[in-house]
């Protein structure tokens, strides 16, 4: 049986999102998500990279906060990349500037904008994961947000050599850099086959970043 999967489309990196799943086996449909009624219907959501004030304001206008909320704590798997971390996160460290979104403080992190820089310090970073076999993810990082701190159930699931890139809290994942600019599906496919969304095909996860 097919699975249908949502992209949140307030704002942000949705078309690259969308266009990742749609290479993932076992994916029925990608259903751009900007309403509570689409919000039902899909049995996984993914929170795309933006600017994480506007998608904190647009939750709120849409009238998506509370329902998301809902979802969430009944079990909807997430996964959240950059500004989609930052919705998810429990705390975000203050900005001088006094602009901060509000979060919605499912995944128990502390997390801290735009760290690593301004765009024009965008760079990429090769990284393992315990679940992608030996090939290498190439995660790439435009003005993210650092992760730091962790709460005790949050597991850690790549570093950048100093600070969590990738974690995950049961059903709830949070990466600060953006896969779905790679053009390697492994990471999307992993965290749906880890949450059950999908079943798992054994030895898929290892393969060639460039397959799918």
């Amino acid at each position: 049986m097919s699975a249908t999967v949502g992209v949140l489309a307030l704002q942000g990196d949705v078309p690259e999102h969308r266009d990742l799943l749609v290479r993932v086996p076992g994916i029925g449909s990608v259903l751009e998500v900007r309403t509570p009624e689409h919000l039902e219907r899909v049995g996984a959501l993914f929170l795309p990279g933006g600017e994480s004030t506007t998608v904190s304001r647009l939750l709120d206008e849409f009238q998506l906060r509370e329902p998301l909320l809902r979802r969430l704590r009944e079990g909807l798997p997430a996964f959240a990349t950059c500004a989609g971390l930052i919705t998810l996160a429990k705390e975000i460290e203050p900005s001088p500037h006094g602009r901060d979104p509000s979060p919605l403080g499912i995944l128990d992190v502390r997390v801290r904008r735009n760290d690593y820089g301004r765009q024009v310090d965008s760079f990429e970073l090769p990284l393992r994961f315990p679940g992608l076999g030996e090939a290498e993810f190439l995660a790439v990082f435009i003005r993210a947000p650092r992760i730091l701190r962790t709460g005790p159930r949050v597991e850690v699931l790549a570093t950048d050599g100093k600070s969590p890139v990738a974690v995950r809290e049961g059903r709830i994942w949070g990466l600060t850099f953006h896969p779905e600019l790679a053009g390697d599906i492994r990471l999307h496919r992993w965290f749906l086959e880890s949450t059950g969304v999908l079943p798992s095909a054994p030895g898929v996860a290892g393969a060639s970043p460039r397959a799918g």
